[in-house]
């Protein structure tokens, strides 16, 4: 067998404890990562993790490239392609994973000798602190692919600009792509002929100041030039008020908000799907908070099939004290988000990853009866800017002279309530 790789990217089958290769669109980097995983897993014996940041089904991840390259690289005869996973005849096992909210429950990871992570520029922080300890076998090897967005994002701070010592950061483009095909490079010349600036992130993968449609950039922007991404500490003289995005089937966001003098603290930030209300309970109690209100979206009213009652029901027989947020229209309730981050001081750690949706939250269009619309997307972005928005809808406003008074902590709910369908 004979596979061609560009020379940039002949460092795949040297020993790295990071492998990263990052550019624009042409370059080819999936490709031939996955022809690299496949060409090692013919040699040796090897357990491949291949994963992206959501994977909701296997359409979603590299098993039909891989498939494709089997095919192309002639090794049909070496490797048996199932629906959840790829097996080679010497034992090899690629197997398939996200890893939002789902690290927990991937098995043996630890056990992998290569972890290769696609469209890596999505990855949050909270999914990179539990997986990097997680792959520990000796000489296991952590592998990205990426085409950067934001400079701010986690991965692109975490791997380029400031890489670990084990890492081997490769920036890979169509130049270094000798198949670069005729129809892309049509495409790219006339990008470049109406938006350069559009095609240097596509094509030459710079990173940019902020995503095309980003619905908070001006706000965000201001947030970061007044240097209020910062260590900020919890105040135990203050409640910490809660404000709750509930998904259904999807993600479940927390912002966890003070009040100090004429400030809004956003100290923490919690998310999790696949969860039901016991789990929340507990990461609230586990927290050092004393708590004021938890403030739920309209849907908190909703009954769940199993028990009969609400979230809002159940908090309450928990001890907590809950109040539903204002129902407004999405537009609304993004005006007064945005009128509010005047006032906001953002935990860099805690809130990294709500942070990072904020950042992508962004328009998109809808087309209904051949007219265009614009409307916020809905994707991972949307749970914790949703949240963000309850927040600035719920909360009440601060006036000149007005300071949110301590008060005693409330006693710990006895137990927590049995186990309810999940709604997360």
């Amino acid at each position: 067998m004979r596979a061609e790789f560009p020379e940039k990217l002949q460092f795949l089958f040297e020993p790295h404890r990071y492998k990263v290769a990052y550019g624009g669109r042409g370059g080819a980097k999936s490709w031939n990562l996955a022809r690299a995983i496949l060409i090692l897993g013919m040699q040796r014996r090897i357990r491949v993790l291949c994963a992206r940041e959501t994977q909701k089904s296997i359409k979603d991840s590299v098993h039909q490239l891989l498939e494709e390259q089997i095919a192309a690289l002639g090794l049909g005869g070496l490797y048996r392609v199932e629906k959840q996973a790829i097996y080679g005849v010497n034992g090899t096992e690629i197997f398939f994973a996200g890893l939002r909210h789902n690290i927990d429950n991937i098995k043996s990871v630890e056990s992998v000798d290569i972890v290769w992570v696609e469209e890596a520029q999505t990855v949050s922080k909270a999914s990179w602190d539990k997986l990097i300890p997680t792959v520990r076998k000796d000489g296991s090897e952590i592998w990205l692919s990426l085409n950067p967005d934001l400079e701010t994002d986690d991965t692109y701070k975490r791997f380029v600009l400031r890489p670990p010592a084990e890492a081997k950061v490769v920036k890979v483009g169509w130049r270094d792509n000798p198949w670069f095909p005729e129809v892309l490079r049509k495409e790219m010349e006339e990008l470049k002929a109406t938006d350069e600036d559009d095609c240097n992130h596509i094509y030459e993968g710079c990173c940019i100041s902020n995503l095309k449609g980003a619905i908070y950039a001006k706000q965000l922007r201001q947030v970061d030039v007044e240097g209020r991404i910062c260590r900020v500490p919890y105040d135990a003289t203050k409640p910490v008020h809660t404000f709750w995005d509930l998904g259904v089937d999807d993600a479940t966001s927390i912002w966890f908000v003070q009040v100090v003098a004429f400030e809004y603290r956003l100290i923490d930030y919690l998310e999790q799907t696949g969860q039901g209300l016991p789990y929340y309970l507990k990461e609230l109690q586990a927290r050092p908070y004393v708590y004021g209100t938890h403030y739920l979206p309209h849907d908190g009213r909703a009954r769940q099939l199993g028990t009969g009652k609400s979230v809002e029901e159940l908090m309450r027989q928990a001890g907590l004290r809950v109040q539903i947020v204002p129902m407004l229209s999405v537009a609304d309730g993004i005006n007064a988000a945005r009128t509010i981050f005047g006032q906001c001081w953002f935990d860099a750690e805690k809130c990294a990853d709500g942070l990072q949706g904020l950042r992508h939250y962004r328009y998109g269009e809808k087309e209904e009866l051949g007219v265009k619309t614009k409307v916020p997307l809905h994707d991972w972005a949307s749970h914790p800017a949703d949240g963000f928005r309850y927040f600035a809808v719920g909360i009440k406003p601060l006036k000149p002279k007005e300071q949110e008074k301590p008060q005693t902590p409330p006693p710990r709910p006895p137990r927590l309530p049995g186990q309810y369908a999940p709604f997360g």
